[in-house]
C-alpha cells in the first residue's frame, strides 16, 4: 500500500515508519503526531466503588525500554522532518510520562521549537490513590522544521479573535474528549482510549494551518485530526496500525459537515496579507502625484510625489520620506503606521489611504 499526497482524505492501515516513506519530501503543510505515550502502569486501578478504571494497556503502548521507545521517537520524528514543506510545522501532544523524552528527540533531530502548550483538563480523571497530584493536563508542542524558518503559518489574529480579542496563552482550558463525542462500540465500551476531543485539534487548526493544507497524522487512532480538518476545509492524511480504529475513524469522518467556503475566512494580521506598497497607489493613479495627504483631525498635512514618497509639510526644504516616516515625523515619533495615519480627501470626507490599500488587496 503506498501513498499518494496528491490524493489526501484518505487513512491508511499499516506501520507509520514504511507508510511515511511512501511519502515525497516537502509534501506536506503540518504533521500532528500523538504517538503512543508509553505509560509505566504498575498494576490495575480502581475507583472508591471497586469499579476498574480504563487505562492504556493496548501492545501499541508497550516498548522493552526506554531506550527502544527513543529509537522509536527518533525514526518517526525524521520521517514527519523529511516529509514536511520548509514552512511547515509539527504538533506533537503526551504526558508527563514521554512528552520530555519526545521533545530531547525532536531538538536532536533538528526541530525548532516554537511553543509547548499546556491543554489543562476542565474535568480530569481524579488521583483516586490520593498518592500523588490529580494528573490535570497535557502537553503539546509546536515546532517549525528548523532553526531558521519563518514563514509558518500562524493565525494570530484567528487566535486572538477566538479569545475574545484577548491574545491567546499557551495555557487552553479545555474539557476531554466525553459524552455523544466519545466513540463507543456497540457493547458501550470506549472505541479508543485516548480519543481527543474536536476543540482541540480545532485550535491546533485553525491556528497553524490554511484551507486546502495537509495534515498528515502517523497515529490517527479514532481520526478526530481528520474531523477537524475536514471541517475547516483541510485535508488530512491518516495512517495507523490497527484496523479497528481505521474503520471507526472512516465511519466518523464521514459523517462529518464541512463548513462552508465563506465560514472558513478567519481574521488575518497585516503581516499576512499581501503586501502593498504606497507607490502602487500612485502607479495606478489611485492617489496622484500633488495629492495633499491629511493628518487626523487635519492637524499635519504631506504631499504625494511621484515615487511614492511623501513631503513633509509645504516649505521648499521641508523633510521627504515614506508615509511611515513623514508620519513619525510630524508627530516627533519613533514610528509610525502611516496607513492609518495619512488621510486623502474623496468629496467631503477624509478617507485613511489604508482603505485605497484594501481595494487592491481585494482585487488580487
Amino acid at each position: 500500500m503506498s501513498i499518494n499526497p496528491l490524493s489526501p482524505d484518505q487513512i491508511f492501515e499499516g506501520d507509520c515508519l514504511q507508510l511515511m516513506q511512501d511519502l515525497p519530501a516537502a509534501s506536506v503543510d503540518l504533521v500532528f503526531a500523538d504517538p503512543p505515550y508509553n505509560l509505566q502502569l504498575r498494576g490495575d486501578l480502581h475507583r472508591p466503588d471497586q469499579s476498574k478504571v480504563d487505562a492504556v494497556d493496548d501492545d501499541w503502548d508497550q516498548f522493552d525500554s526506554f531506550a527502544a521507545y527513543d529509537a522509536f521517537t527518533r525514526a518517526w520524528l525524521a520521517e514527519a522532518r523529511r516529509v514536511l514543506k520548509p514552512t511547515g510545522t509539527l504538533w506533537v501532544i503526551g504526558s508527563y510520562h514521554n512528552i520530555f523524552r519526545v521533545g530531547t528527540a525532536l531538538q536532536d533531530t533538528g526541530f525548532w521549537v516554537l511553543n509547548d502548550i499546556i491543554w489543562r483538563k476542565t474535568n480530569p480523571m481524579p488521583n483516586f490513590r490520593g498518592t500523588r497530584f490529580a494528573n490535570a493536563h497535557e502537553t503539546l508542542i509546536w515546532a517549525a522544521r528548523d532553526e531558521t524558518q519563518t514563514g509558518y503559518t500562524f493565525n494570530y489574529q484567528a487566535m486572538k479573535a477566538l479569545n475574545e480579542d484577548i491574545q491567546m496563552r499557551s495555557d487552553w482550558l479545555l474539557p476531554i474528549c466525553s459524552g455523544g463525542e466519545r466513540l463507543k462500540d456497540d457493547n458501550g465500551r470506549k472505541v479508543h482510549p485516548t480519543q481527543k476531543p474536536e476543540a482541540l485539534l480545532h485550535r491546533v487548526l485553525l491556528s497553524s494551518t490554511n484551507p486546502g493544507d495537509v495534515i498528515l497524522d502517523p497515529f490517527f487512532g479514532s481520526g478526530t485530526t481528520g474531523v477537524a480538518a475536514r471541517r475547516l476545509g483541510r485535508h488530512f492524511i491518516g495512517i495507523d496500525a490497527d484496523a479497528g480504529y481505521c474503520d471507526a475513524a472512516r465511519e466518523r469522518i464521514a459523517a462529518v459537515e464541512p463548513f462552508g467556503p465563506e465560514s472558513l475566512e478567519v481574521t488575518r494580521s497585516g503581516r499576512q496579507e499581501k503586501r502593498v506598497p504606497f507607490g502602487t497607489l500612485v502607479e495606478r493613479g489611485m492617489v496622484k502625484p500633488g495629492t495633499k495627504l491629511f493628518g487626523p483631525a487635519r492637524r499635519y498635512q504631506a504631499r504625494v510625489r511621484a515615487d511614492g514618497s511623501v513631503k513633509l509639510g509645504g516649505a521648499p526644504n521641508a523633510p521627504t520620506g515614506s508615509i511611515h516616516k513623514m508620519g513619525a515625523a510630524a508627530q516627533g515619533a519613533q514610528a509610525c503606521n502611516g496607513w492609518t495615519f495619512w488621510h486623502v480627501k474623496q468629496g467631503d470626507q477624509l478617507v485613511p489611504i489604508d482603505s485605497l490599500r484594501q481595494k487592491i488587496r481585494e482585487e488580487t
